[in-house]
């Protein structure tokens, strides 16, 4: 059987934490937000990938409070969007070089890991 082919991709985080989640992707992160109910709110990332903040309570799907997942997301310049996030006042790791990449950690309010890198060669 062939591989479906994929049109759309959407990841969807179900969190106890929910307004100050939707706080931290489209205010910290500049991300843009597409309510689509009272309790759920996709974020568009790439033409053809999404991030969905829902909210715990009011969903059929328990929250893992960030338990074994981490976001990794190409950024342009690792470095700038590190310090984009310090001056927003979010804790982050430091760079460190990995997999031939410059990558650095950190969490949303609800615990989830993002992994931030770009391709070690541009820096």
């Amino acid at each position: 059987m062939p591989a479906p082919e994929l049109r759309r991709t959407n990841t969807i985080l179900y969190c106890r934490r929910w307004a100050a989640t939707v706080q931290f992707y489209r205010d910290v992160l500049g991300l843009a937000a597409h309510p689509l109910c009272d309790w759920f709110v996709e974020f568009r990332l790439t033409a053809d990938s999404c991030l969905s903040i829902a909210d715990a309570a009011r969903a059929t799907i328990a929250p893992v409070a960030g338990g074994g997942v981490t976001l990794s997301w190409q950024v342009a310049d690792v470095v700038d969007f590190r310090r984009h996030l310090v001056d927003k006042g979010v804790t982050t790791g430091p760079i460190t070089n990995r997999w031939g990449a410059r990558c650095f950690f950190f969490h949303d309010p609800e615990g989830h890991r993002l992994e931030a890198w770009s391709p070690a060669a541009l820096h």
